[in-house]
């Protein structure tokens, strides 16, 4: 396969170009007019943040292409799907609460929010992949229903994959909570059972006979379960937890299994930007100071290609004294690995070649 282009950008500014213009430049130049937009809905991936991290995104970012969208006679939509964990942004109305509070609202970024996997996180499309780990990716109903899929992604170091990039956007972020505890168990859910209060909602939404309330407290059948994730949405207490046991390699295998459902056979493009370089995902509630001094924006039709160009962009980078990768092997020449020791995110983008989503070789293309 040959090299595909990803096209970067410094963050030096000057009085004639602020750094959301030359966003515009990039992507521009990087040949995001060449899709056809017109009347088509566009899905802008994008990670809201959870509440309490400053590292994600600014929504002036996402403002800036669905702008061009817009211009382009297209329909952009800002979308993320529910989490699988508990937090702010684990079904719909509390995601849209959360996205407000982190600044991201119809006013700010020119375009309407919508959660890709519905109120419970259980809207979602079967996409057949036949892929060496999934069969058929459980992806968000909304994003699948986009003509079009653009990813705006904060790249940062994670905690189970070594990299979050435009792959774990497209992959992760678009699986429904079925989608979502497939990748990261090889099991089924099971249920906390100090949580449990018994109210039997876990029970009501299984369609197929799996929980019972021995000793007055949810219990699941495993033999019966199918892991469609009903009863971690429908849970008030947060009693019914994903086993989260899959090995690392494969989780991000099926990862990448994943982001190839979401964006093969229609036109996508993707974004990401180097900055704040934290240490682990923007799903936690906090984030600590960056790994990295701050690189730019980089922008590609192929999401492998791009994936690989921020990594190799930020092991170019010196290590930022009293940061975590400081603190946990700063001589490692790949700080990822340095930082996370059971994580190899070359695995996904190795899968991701092996799938037909794009090429590790990449020709990088500089915007001054």
């Amino acid at each position: 396969m040959e090299p595909s282009k990803v096209y970067y950008t410094n963050l030096h500014t000057t009085l004639e170009e602020n750094l959301l213009q030359k966003l515009r430049r990039l992507v521009k130049a990087a040949g995001i007019d060449s899709i056809d937009f017109k009347n088509k809905y566009a899905a802008i991936k994008i990670h809201f943040g959870e509440p309490g991290n400053l590292a994600f995104l600014r929504p002036n970012f996402s403002k800036v292409i669905a702008d061009i969208v817009k211009e382009n006679g297209g329909k952009p939509f800002l979308t993320d799907c529910n989490t699988l964990y508990v937090g702010r942004r684990k079904n719909a109305l509390d995601h849209i609460e959360a996205a407000y509070e982190n600044g991201y609202t119809p006013f700010s970024t020119g375009c309407q929010i919508l959660i890709g996997d519905g109120l419970k996180g259980t809207d979602e499309q079967i996409v057949p992949i036949d892929g060496e780990y999934v069969k058929e990716a459980k992806i968000g109903r909304a994003v699948m229903d986009a003509d079009i899929v653009i990813s705006l992604t904060h790249f940062k170091a994670h905690e189970c994959t070594g990299i979050g990039g435009a792959i774990k956007n497209l992959g992760m972020g678009c699986g429904s909570r079925a989608g979502k505890m497939e990748m990261h168990s090889a099991g089924k859910p099971f249920v906390d059972r100090s949580l449990c209060v018994s109210c039997g909602m876990c029970f009501k939404n299984c369609a197929h006979g799996a929980i019972s309330f021995p000793e007055k407290k949810a219990q699941i059948d495993h033999d019966k379960c199918v892991g469609c994730g009903r009863c971690i949405g429908v849970c008030p207490a947060d009693a019914v937890q994903a086993a989260q046991d899959e090995a690392f390699d494969i989780l991000n295998r099926k990862m990448s299994e994943y982001a190839w459902a979401v964006v093969k056979g229609r036109p996508g493009f993707h974004v990401s930007l180097v900055l704040d370089v934290s240490p682990f995902c923007d799903c936690h509630p906090e984030n600590d100071v960056p790994i990295v001094p701050d690189v730019g924006i980089f922008a590609s039709f192929d999401p492998v290609a791009l994936d690989t160009a921020c990594a190799d962009a930020v092991n170019g980078q010196p290590v930022l004294p009293d940061s975590l990768l400081a603190k946990r092997g700063a001589a490692e020449k790949d700080h990822f690995h340095a930082l996370h020791p059971d994580t190899n995110w070359r695995i996904g983008i190795e899968q991701a070649v092996k799938m037909g989503m794009g090429s590790a070789e990449y020709e990088l293309v500089e915007i001054k």
